[in-house]
């Protein structure tokens, strides 16, 4: 009897949250026949699921939650017991669709959703650049040594430096132009942690109060009140 009533209140507590979603992800997965997905997001440094949809002969899905604020989650697929990769994405009140497919889970995804989402696009084009750019300096550095070719060497290794800085510098000012979106808060805590303090403490200062009191303004202080300890 215990057991049944557990159950019962966990049942009404998912009716519950149901009820006062203010968020919904819908999408489709080609290819998919069967399995189940999940909506998480990082509770005390661990995925936890919020919502989750078991599909059987059906592509689409759509999920729901309640946001208190902005803030960065996860569509995860486990096929029969396969899980695949995360699919991150910046959620908003309202609807967020993601279309993907089975065989290419992450790469193949589509998001359409919250100005956060949008920016956070951006972001990571630029980023895919400046790894292209990565690869092509680690392929010159082994061809350099494999040819003993010290000069080349020396300047791959120049260049990977220069490299990391701007990466660092893009972030930076990225963030501080769009201060005013939860976005900034979240690639400096995300992205460059370890980045100089005074670089962290800039975007903080330029931080209006509205995102200074979300989630990532708050672990962003928390982070330098954590490195100014140190």
């Amino acid at each position: 009897m215990k057991r049944i009533a557990f159950i019962i209140t966990l049942l009404i507590v998912s009716s519950c949250a149901k009820d006062n979603s203010n968020f919904t992800l819908k999408g489709t997965i080609k290819g998919l026949k069967k399995g189940t997905v999940y909506l998480q997001k990082i509770e005390d440094s661990v995925l936890v699921s919020v919502d989750s949809i078991k599909i059987i002969g059906d592509k689409e899905f759509q999920l729901q939650t309640h946001l208190e604020a902005p803030e960065v989650f996860y569509l995860k697929l486990d096929k029969q017991g396969e899980e695949n990769n995360l699919i991150p994405f910046f959620a908003a009140e309202g609807v967020t669709e993601i279309n993907t497919t089975l065989k290419n889970f992450f790469m193949d995804a589509k998001i359409k959703g919250s100005a956060q989402q949008e920016k956070l696009q951006e972001f990571k084009l630029m980023m895919d650049r400046f790894q292209d750019k990565n690869l092509d300096l680690i392929r010159d550095n082994l061809e350099a040594q494999r040819n003993n070719d010290t000069i080349q060497i020396d300047s791959s290794l120049k260049e990977y430096n220069n490299l990391i800085v701007r990466k660092y510098l893009y972030t930076i000012n990225f963030a501080i132009n769009n201060k005013d979106s939860e976005i900034a808060p979240y690639l400096a805590v995300s992205e460059i942690p370890d980045a100089n303090l005074k670089y962290l403490d800039t975007i903080n200062q330029a931080l209006p109060p509205e995102i200074k009191t979300s989630k990532y303004g708050k672990e962003l202080q928390g982070l330098i009140d954590e490195r100014k300890k140190e």
